[in-house]
This record gives structure tokens, sequence and C-alpha cells, in this order.
């Protein structure tokens, strides 16, 4: 099937997209015509990805970036107008889940761990960017089902998406109408970040059950929604969550 090439001559900067749904993202992104900017904590991981995105024929650059480390957002911004002149699309992809501690247990070192990664460096990145979007550009923030109800094993983690659900409505009125800001709230989906969820198949199952389409998301679900709100199809939607979720409650 040809891919459709809705984001031709667009610029996107994905986090956290060496692997999983964020490269999933950057991949889909580049086979619909847009130049991608990759970037993770580690060179060689970030070296991989280029590279297999290389073979696909996408138009790539890889930055090394640890999304809490102000240098780093300079640099992936910095390196990445230099490349390209400016930015299309942003995807807010990174994020830690350090703990499975109740959260009245947790150690303030790990609250702020959760805060600095999974909050603040969504608004600190788009601090750096916010200058160098287009008109007509589109910044797509990744939460999680778990903000809509955040389950005892990952508590506190559910609240940091929680508060990317608001963070989405209030960037989406200050940065538009140039701007369009939008979130994506993916279900459970089998990937090394999930690994502790998904590797268990007595678990796993039960998370299959209880979606109404009966299985699991793939990276891929993730990806053609990121596609969606980051391409004109979309152009009349900001301030929202999409929940692909397979149909796992979540809001009425």
């Amino acid at each position: 099937m040809e891919m459709k090439k809705r984001l031709e001559g667009k610029v996107a900067v994905v986090t956290a997209s060496t692997q999983g749904i964020g490269f999933a993202i950057a991949e889909r992104f580049g086979l619909e015509g847009a130049s991608v900017v990759v970037s993770s904590r580690k060179q060689k991981n970030v070296d991989e990805a280029v590279e297999k995105l290389r073979s696909k024929g996408i138009e790539v650059m890889g930055v090394v970036c640890h999304v809490s480390n102000a240098q780093h957002r300079k640099d992936l911004v910095e390196k990445t107008i230099q490349r390209y002149g400016h930015i299309d699309i942003i995807v807010s992809n990174a994020a830690a889940n350090p703990s499975v501690d109740n959260i009245l247990d947790m150690q303030e070192s790990v609250l702020d761990k959760l805060w600095e990664i999974n909050v603040k460096a969504s608004i600190l990145l788009l601090q750096a960017a916010a200058s160098h979007l287009r008109n007509g550009s589109s910044v797509i923030i990744i939460s999680s089902i778990t903000g809509y109800q955040p389950p005892a094993s990952m508590a506190m983690y559910g609240v940091t998406k929680t508060a990317l659900l608001g963070l989405t409505k209030a960037l989406a009125a200050e940065i538009g109408p140039q701007t369009r800001v939008n979130c994506i709230a993916p279900g459970f989906v089998p990937t090394h970040f999930a690994d502790f969820l998904t590797s268990n198949e007595v678990l796993r199952k039960t998370l299959q059950d209880q979606t109404l389409l009966k299985r699991l998301g793939t990276t891929q679900d993730m990806a053609a929604a990121a596609a969606f709100l980051a391409s004109d199809d979309s152009s009349y939607i900001t301030g929202e969550t999409l929940v692909v979720a397979g149909g796992l409650p979540s809001r009425l």
C-alpha cells in the first residue's frame, strides 16, 4: 500500500524516538514525507535508529537528548533549525516510570523525577522551540490511558499523565491559532517501556480481555493517530485528547 504523503515538506521533532512508540511515529512521519529528527539519551540508540530510518529512504537527523537536561533540549532545537530552518511538528513522547510504590510511600526524589520527565520536560522543550514553530504547526503530547484512571501499581505515573490532559488544553489556548496542540492517550502497547505489563502472559491476557477489540495496541496504531494529528486532516482539532486504547474505559 502506497503511504499518503500528508507531511511532505514538514519538519518533525520526536523525543524518545529510537524505539517503541516514538520510533514508530518518527517512521510513519518520514514515510508520509516529513524530515524527522529523532532523539534519545544514548548515542548508540540514536545512530541505530537513524540507520534504520535512512534504509527506508527517510530524511532523518539524530540528536542525543535527555529531556530533563536543559543543554540537550537547546541542542535538539538548535541543531534542527541549523539543518532545516524551522519546525512544523513536535511530538513530546519521553516518559519515566521509576517506581511501583504507593503515592504516600514514594520518595521525594522519585516524585521529582516523574514530574520532571513526564510533565515539566514537555513544557521546557516547547519553551525552547516555540519561536521556531511555523504557522499551521502541530504539537502532539503523548499521555496514557492511565491518565483517566491511575492504576494502583502505577498511580503517580498515571497522575502525571492526567496533568498532560490539562496541559494540552492550556497550551492549545496559549499558542493557537498558529499552532494546534493535541494529545494521544495510548492504551497498553507491548514495548520495552511497558515490558513489565505485557511480558507477563496472565496480565497480558487480562489487559487484552478488558479491551473491546480484544487485543493490545501496536506501535503502528499510535503512529497512525499521530500522523493524523500532525497532518492537515485534523486542521480543525486542537486542545483534544485522542484515546487510542481499543475501547478501554476512559471518559464518557
